[in-house]
C-alpha cells in the first residue's frame, strides 16, 4: 500500500512533465479505437440495410466463377414466377430486375453515379422495396418513363419531380422522368438508387422481356425461411438456381462488402500501429528522463529501506496509471476520431448517421489494453535502472551513471543487426522474382529499422556534429552549446531523433516507389504506345455498343482498337487446367502497344486461333512456341489455340498479360456471353491529331462516363491516381509524426527542468534570455535533422530496393523525389524549431535566484 501512496504522490508531483506522454498514449489508442468503432460502424450499417432489403426466400441465377463481363446481369426465366406461386408456403412473389452496370445522367448531361467508388443500381420497384425506402414525395412508376430517385441523390445533383434522366445501360440508352423521392429507411451508404417500372426494366436492363435477375418470395404466415426454402428447390429443382435465405442472403452481401471493410480496418490499424510504436520512444524516454531527475529521492527511498523490487514497482505503478489516464481519454478521442470520419465520408458521399455509431464493448477494452501495456513495457527498462539505484550514487547531483560496457553491447548489437538488415536488403533488390524479393524486402526494412533505432546514440556522435559544423557553426557561442547539449545523453537524443525517423522513413520509401512508379509508366507509355487517344470510361464500367458505335463514327482516324477481357479454362502442358483472363484485341492493337517479344512476332498472337504467354509464365510451365493449348471460354465453346508469341515482363503496361483476336475469342462464345469492351485505342491519321481529337470528343459527347485522352492526359491521370494514394499514405503517418514532434517537445521540455541550475548559471554569468532560447531551439533543431537525415536516408535505400524488386513487374525506372526528400528535410528544420518555442519560452522565463537554488 505504501508503494502505491507514493507511486500516486509522485505521478501527481510529476504530472505536468507526463503529459506530453499522456498525449502520446491519448493519440495513439485514439486512432486504434477511432478505426474500430468507424469500422464497426460500417459494418453494422451495411447489415441493417442488407437485413432490411432480403427477402425470406430470393432465387436468382446460379452464379458462374469469372463469368464473362457482358454488361447485363445473369438472369432467370420470367415463367418460373407460374412454378413459384404454386409452391405452398409462398404468400407472394415478386420478380427482381437489377443491374449496377448502368451510368446515369441529368437533363445537362453530367452523371449523377457517386465518386466514392459505391455504384449506381437500376432497379424495378415492386411492393417489397417499401421494407427499405419510403416514399417521401411523388408517386411510385406507374407509366413505362416514370422514374423514383432516392433523396440523397437528388439533394446532391439538385434533382426534382419532373426532371428527365438518361439511363446507358449495354442494351441501350433511354430516358425516364423523375415521378417520385424515396428516402432510405437505414442509412444509404452512397449508393445512387434508381426505381423504373418492371417491363420497362426488363427491356432496357436485360433486353429481354422474358427475364427476370431474380424473385424475392414471402413466406406464409408459420412457414419458416429454411422450410420455404426446401420446398422451393423440390419444385424448381436443385442446383439449377440459387436459392438463399434472408439470412444466407444478407451473410452473402455482406461477406461481399468485408472484404473491403476489413482490408481498411487493418490498414488503418497497422498506421495506428506505427503511432504506437513512436509513442514508445516518447514514454522511454520520459521515464528515463523521470528517474535520473529523481535520482536522489529515489536514493533516499533506497536508503530509507525500499527495495529494488519495490522501486521498480513504484515506477512501473506510475507507468500504469499514465495508462490507464492517456487511454481513457484516447477511448473518447477516438470515439470523436470516427464521427469525424464519418462526417468525412459523407462530403466523399457516402452516408453514414452518426445516431448508428457503434461501440462494441472490445472497442474500449483494446484501447485501455494497449495504452496501459505500451506504456508499461516502455517504462520498464528505466524502472528497472531505477531499481539499481544505490543509496551512495543518488546522493551525487548528476543522473544515474552511463554503463559505458552496456553501450557499447549495444553498439556491437545495433551494429549486427544493420548488417543483417543491409544483407537482406542487397538479396532482395539481386532477387529474380518479386515474390522472393518481397520477403527478403520485409526482413530488411525490419532488420535495418530496429538496428538503426539501437545505434541511435551511436550515429547521434558522429552525425548531430556533422551537422552542427554545417548548420550551428554560425551561430557563435550558442550554437556549439546546442551541440553539446544535444551529444550530453547521446542515448536520449538517439530515441527521441529515432521517432521521427521512422515516419520520414516510411514517408520517403513511399515516395521513392510511387516517384518510380510515375516514371516507369511515363517511360513505357513515351516507348510502346503508339496510340493517340486511349478511350477508357471512369468508375469502371465497360464501353456500351452504342457507345463503341459513337466512337467509331469520329473521322480523321487511321484505325480503332478494341480490348476486351475473356475468362477461360486453359490447360497447360502438364496437364493441370487455369483460369486465366486474356486480353481479346483488335490485329491493330499490335501497332497501338508495341510490346517487346522473348520469341515470336507481336502480330502473330492475333492471327486466327493464336494467342501469346508471357516470359516468366511460360519458363514456370514449360509453355514453347507452337504449343497447342485446350483453352475453353466460361461460357463457351472449347478450343485449341497454338502458342505464336512469347512476350518479355520488362514492361508496365499490360504486365503479364495473354493476348488473342478479339474475333477469335468471340467465335467460341454465344451471343448472351460475348464480352464488352473494356478501353479503347485510336490512331490519328498522319498530321490530323488536332482534327480527329475534335471529332472523337463530339462523338462521345453524349456519354458523360467517357473522357477523351490523349497519351499526355493518360499519363496526368496516372499522376493523379498516384497522387492520390501517396497522399492518403502520408496522411495516415501524419499522426505517427506528430507524435514524434511532441517527443521532441517533451524532451526539451523536461531537459530544460534537469537543466534549471545551469540556465540560471548561464542566465547569472550574463547569458541573455533571447541567447538562451535560441540555444534551446538550435538543439531542438539538430535533433529533428538528425532523425530527419537518417529517416530520410534509411527510407531511400528502403524505397531503392522496393523498386528493384517490382522492376520484374514493369517498374523499371528508378526515380528519386529530391524535391519531396528537400521539402521533407527543410520540414524537419521546422518543425524542430516549432517544438522548441515552448521550452525555450519556458526556460527565458526562469528566474535567475530560483533557478540557481534548485536542487
Amino acid at each position: 500500500m505504501t508503494v502505491l501512496k507514493t507511486s500516486v504522490r509522485n505521478f501527481l508531483a510529476h504530472k505536468g512533465r507526463m503529459a506530453l506522454s499522456a498525449v502520446a498514449v491519448l493519440l495513439s489508442v485514439a486512432f486504434v479505437c477511432g478505426t474500430l468503432v468507424f469500422t464497426d460502424t460500417m459494418t453494422a450499417t451495411f447489415d441493417k440495410l442488407f437485413g432490411s432489403t432480403a427477402s425470406d426466400v430470393t432465387i436468382s441465377a446460379k452464379k458462374v466463377d469469372d463469368a464473362q463481363e457482358t454488361g447485363r446481369p445473369d438472369t432467370v426465366p420470367a415463367s418460373l414466377q407460374q412454378t413459384l406461386l404454386k409452391v405452398p408456403g409462398v404468400a407472394s412473389s415478386y420478380p427482381d430486375v437489377t443491374s449496377d452496370k448502368v451510368t446515369v445522367a441529368d437533363a445537362n448531361n453530367k452523371s449523377i453515379s457517386p465518386t466514392s467508388g459505391a455504384p449506381t443500381i437500376v432497379s424495378n420497384w415492386d411492393p417489397t422495396e417499401t421494407k427499405a425506402v419510403e416514399l417521401s414525395s411523388g408517386n411510385t412508376p406507374r407509366a413505362p418513363a416514370d422514374a423514383v430517385i432516392d433523396a440523397d441523390t437528388a439533394d446532391k445533383h439538385h434533382l426534382k419531380i419532373g426532371d428527365t434522366l438518361r439511363v446507358i445501360a449495354a442494351p441501350g440508352d433511354f430516358h425516364v422522368t423523375i415521378s417520385g423521392i424515396v428516402t432510405f429507411k437505414t442509412t444509404n451508404p452512397g449508393a445512387a438508387v434508381i426505381y423504373i417500372e418492371t417491363a420497362t426494366a426488363q427491356a432496357k436492363l436485360l433486353g429481354d422481356s422474358h427475364a427476370y435477375t431474380g424473385f424475392g418470395l414471402t413466406a406464409a404466415k408459420g412457414v419458416s425461411d429454411d422450410r420455404l426454402k426446401a420446398d422451393v428447390t423440390t419444385a424448381i429443382g436443385a442446383g439449377k438456381y440459387t436459392v438463399d435465405t434472408a439470412a444466407e442472403t444478407k451473410k452473402k452481401d455482406k461477406d461481399d462488402v468485408g472484404s473491403f471493410l476489413n482490408f481498411m480496418k487493418y490498414a488503418m490499424l497497422g498506421f495506428a500501429g506505427i503511432s504506437v510504436l513512436v509513442g514508445i520512444f516518447l514514454i522511454v524516454n520520459t521515464f528515463s528522463m523521470l528517474v535520473a531527475q529523481r535520482t536522489r529521492e529515489i536514493g533516499l527511498m533506497r536508503a530509507l529501506g525500499s527495495s529494488r523490487k519495490q522501486v521498480n514497482r513504484s515506477v512501473l505503478i506510475e507507468a500504469v496509471l499514465l495508462g490507464v489516464v492517456g487511454s481513457v481519454l484516447g477511448i473518447g478521442g477516438g470515439i470523436g476520431l470516427a464521427v469525424a470520419l464519418m462526417k468525412l465520408m459523407g462530403q466523399a458521399g457516402m452516408k453514414l448517421d452518426t445516431s448508428e455509431l457503434t461501440i462494441k464493448a472490445t472497442t474500449p477494452i483494446v484501447g485501455l489494453a494497449i495504452g496501459v501495456i505500451v506504456t508499461v513495457i516502455s517504462a520498464y527498462i528505466p524502472a528497472r535502472r531505477a531499481g539499481r539505484i544505490s543509496p551512495m550514487a543518488a546522493l551525487r547531483d548528476a543522473g544515474t551513471p552511463a554503463d559505458a560496457k552496456s553501450g557499447r553491447i549495444r553498439a556491437a548489437i545495433g551494429v549486427l543487426v544493420c548488417a543483417i538488415g543491409a544483407v537482406a536488403l542487397v538479396g532482395a533488390g539481386q532477387s529474380d522474382k518479386a515474390s522472393s524479393g518481397g520477403g527478403l524486402l520485409g526482413l530488411g526494412v525490419l532488420f535495418s529499422l530496429v538496428g538503426f533505432v539501437i545505434i541511435g546514440p551511436l550515429l547521434a556522435g558522429v552525425i548531430v556534429r556533422a551537422v552542427s559544423a554545417v548548420i550551428l557553426r554560425f551561430f557563435g557561442p550558442m550554437g556549439r552549446l546546442a551541440e553539446r547539449n544535444a551529444l550530453r545523453n547521446p542515448r536520449r537524443t538517439g530515441a527521441t531523433a529515432s521517432a521521427l525517423m521512422i515516419g520520414l522513413a516510411l514517408v520517403a520509401g513511399m515516395s521513392v516507389v510511387g516517384s518510380s512508379m510515375v516514371a516507369s509508366a511515363d517511360d513505357q507509355l513515351d516507348k510502346s504506345v503508339g496510340a493517340d487517344f486511349i478511350l477508357q470510361p471512369d468508375g469502371g464500367q465497360p464501353l456500351t455498343p452504342a457507345l463503341v458505335a459513337a466512337i467509331k463514327s469520329a473521322s480523321h482516324m487511321e484505325h480503332f482498337t478494341e480490348y476486351a477481357g475473356v475468362n477461360a479454362k486453359v490447360t497447360l502442358p502438364d496437364g493441370k487446367t487455369v483460369t486465366k483472363q486474356f486480353s481479346a484485341v483488335s490485329p491493330t492493337y499490335a501497332d497501338d502497344l508495341r510490346l517487346k517479344t522473348v520469341k515470336g512476332d507481336l502480330k502473330d498472337a492475333y492471327a486466327k486461333n493464336g494467342m501469346s504467354v508471357n516470359e516468366a509464365y511460360a519458363k514456370d510451365h514449360h509453355i514453347k512456341i507452337g504449343d497447342e493449348l485446350p483453352v475453353t471460354m466460361i461460357g463457351g465453346t472449347p478450343a485449341k489455340l497454338r502458342v505464336n508469341v512469347i512476350t518479355s515482363d520488362d514492361t508496365t503496361v499490360d504486365h503479364g498479360a495473354w493476348y488473342t483476336n478479339l474475333a477469335t475469342a468471340k467465335q467460341y462464345l454465344p451471343a448472351d456471353k460475348q464480352p464488352l469492351d473494356q478501353i479503347m485505342f485510336a490512331k490519328a491519321v498522319d498530321g490530323q491529331a488536332k482534327e480527329a481529337g475534335a471529332s472523337l470528343t463530339a462523338a462521345v459527347k453524349d456519354y458523360p462516363q467517357l473522357k477523351v485522352r490523349d497519351q499526355s492526359d493518360f499519363k496526368d491521370l496516372i499522376h493523379k491516381q498516384v497522387n492520390q494514394l501517396l497522399y492518403m499514405i502520408y496522411g495516415l503517418l501524419g499522426l505517427a509524426i506528430i507524435v514524434a514532434v511532441l517527443g521532441v517537445v517533451n524532451t526539451l521540455a523536461l531537459s530544460v527542468v534537469e537543466r534549471t541550475r545551469e540556465i540560471g548559471l548561464m542566465r547569472a554569468i550574463g547569458t541573455s534570455r533571447r541567447q538562451l532560447r535560441r540555444m534551446i531551439r538550435l538543439e531542438s533543431v539538430v535533433i529533428a535533422l538528425f532523425g530527419a537525415l537518417v529517416g530520410l536516408g534509411l527510407g531511400l535505400g528502403w524505397g531503392t530496393t522496393g523498386q528493384k524488386v517490382l522492376a520484374s513487374q514493369g517498374l523499371g525506372v528508378l526515380q528519386i523525389p529530391w524535391t519531396t526528400i528537400i521539402l521533407v528535410f527543410i520540414g524537419s528544420a521546422v518543425v524542430g524549431l516549432l517544438a522548441a518555442l515552448l521550452p525555450a519560452f519556458r526556460a527565458g522565463r526562469m528566474n535567475v535566484l530560483n533557478a540557481i537554488a534548485t536542487d
